[in-house]
């Protein structure tokens, strides 16, 4: 069986830098290692990301919003995830079922116990071995994108404040919860830093699957 390793953490958090320069690093080492992202990574799955993220979508319920990102989870589990550990590869997913919790959850303030039946059921119970958090004020991750040249907002990044401040303690609740699995880390270190403590963190993993 292989690794499954996801990122996690609040808007502009860092999460892309950091499983590229992992991802590059892990090639260099010689594993067979995926990148994907949530929503998305298979061509069902995108097209449930462009519904997703459209801004003019103003009218979504959050029930159908999580029924959405589950039915694209499921897609990814069996279509993507699945197989390539099957292989004994490492895969890094940007986002996963923590997100649920955190965005539709803690968020949305939506039935916690409810969401993990229905992400348990989309995912077959799947499970990360190891989840990476950058963890940042939800203001500084807004700044940080309205600073990057990435065109109009998705309509989750435009929530207020307020939201992602919840989402931000959602994460940090289920880390808590759960350290064994987490390893939380201050996005606003130098990436260089960061970098460097997740490939310490890794290398345990994969020295522990052998």
């Amino acid at each position: 069986m292989g690794l499954f390793i996801t990122f996690e953490g609040p808007e502009g958090s860092g999460k892309t830098t950091q499983i590229h320069q992992l991802a590059a690093w892990l090639g260099a080492i010689g594993r067979d290692v995926l990148t994907t992202r949530e929503p998305g990574g298979t061509r069902l799955g995108d097209a449930v990301r462009r519904l997703l993220l459209d801004p003019h979508h103003t009218e979504m319920r959050p029930e159908t919003e999580i029924l959405l990102f589950s039915a694209a989870r499921a897609q990814i589990v069996g279509e993507v995830i699945r197989p390539h550990l099957a292989r004994g590869g490492v895969v890094l997913c940007d986002r996963f079922a923590d997100s649920t919790l955190a965005y539709q959850g803690y968020g949305r303030r939506l039935d916690l116990n409810t969401l993990r039946m229905i992400t348990a059921f989309a995912t077959g119970d799947l499970a990360p071995d190891l989840t990476i958090c950058l963890d940042l004020p939800a203001l500084e991750g807004l700044r940080r994108k309205q600073g990057c040249d990435q065109g109009e907002w998705n309509r989750m990044e435009r929530e207020k404040l307020e939201f992602h401040e919840r989402v931000r303690q959602g994460y940090l609740s289920l880390a808590a919860a759960e350290p064994a699995r987490w390893l939380v880390l201050d996005a606003l270190r130098p990436v260089e830093e960061i970098q460097n403590e997740i490939r310490e963190r890794v290398t345990v993993y994969l020295t522990q699957k052998k």
